[in-house]
């Protein structure tokens, strides 16, 4: 994936006051059954095409769009693979929309940007995705509309299976951990609901490897170091990811609570 920075600037535009809600979509796996207790979490994402993220017309500075995503949503939208910019192309309907997105630069270290979840990006203060897909720095003043990155927490126990199908009955999917950023932004999230243990995602152990059951590729993973047992689990088939931050395999029957990605047209934001 390439990404391309320039430093042309446009002009300001006048701040709008409107608001836009989110809403969920639909995916598709068949797994097997599955039963069982225990207390977790289990994480959907939706797949709507634009997925988690969501883009809104009003314009603000980089702080106040922060701030209003951190508030209504979970943060500013990141890009951490081809796809995550294909997303943000289809939440603003095939086009993209000149808006901030969540990378600025170090306070520390000049050289370095950060996603405003956490987890980096290369070098070069804040940054807008222009229309063609291209990355500007802009001054953080600056008046652009935004994206936002959308979770959603909602204390309900499921087994994996039931997590599942409850995504999909309110047109999610188990979640996709596909970078640092997102897992860092997942796990912020879970530290609001006072989640003890461990939370389910969307990774199934069949045949003879993990897979995301959403299709997504194996891009990035965060296992234990030195645990082995997921290597080739027996009866633990399915992926939760603990408060430290690590996957676990575990077994599929377990129930838990969960967390899912919400679309934009989802009016209400069940956060705890």
């Amino acid at each position: 994936m390439q990404i391309h920075i320039l430093n042309n600037r446009e002009p300001q535009r006048t701040p709008s006051e409107r608001r836009h809600s989110k809403t969920p979509s639909a995916g598709s796996y068949i797994a097997a059954t599955m039963k069982t207790t225990i207390f977790f979490v289990f994480i959907c994402a939706a797949v709507d095409g634009s997925g988690k993220h969501h883009s809104f017309p009003q314009e603000m500075t980089w702080i106040e769009a922060q701030a209003y995503c951190r508030e209504h949503h979970t943060d500013l939208s990141f890009v951490s693979r081809e796809k995550e910019q294909e997303m943000l192309q289809t939440a603003t309907g095939e086009r993209f929309l000149f808006g901030w997105i969540g990378l600025h630069r170090d306070a520390v270290n000049r050289s370095v940007w950060k996603w405003s979840g956490g987890g980096k990006q290369g070098e070069q203060t804040v940054v807008i995705l222009r229309a063609d897909g291209k990355w500007n720095d802009r001054r953080p003043t600056d008046l652009w509309p935004f994206y936002c990155f959308s979770l959603t927490a909602v204390e309900v126990k499921k087994t994996w299976e039931g997590a599942l199908e409850y995504c999909r009955e309110t047109h999610t999917d188990l979640t996709t951990l596909q970078s640092d950023t997102e897992q860092l932004l997942t796990l912020s999230e879970i530290q609001h609901v006072g989640i003890t243990g461990r939370v389910w995602i969307g990774l199934r152990f069949l045949g003879d490897h993990w897979l995301w059951v959403n299709g997504d590729p194996m891009v990035y993973e965060n296992w234990r170091q030195g645990d082995q047992e997921h290597q080739c689990p027996l009866r633990k088939r399915c992926g939760a990811l603990n408060k430290e931050g690590h996957w676990e395999n575990w077994d599929c029957e377990e129930k838990l609570h969960f967390i899912y990605m919400t679309t934009k047209a989802e009016q209400t934001k069940t956060k705890k």
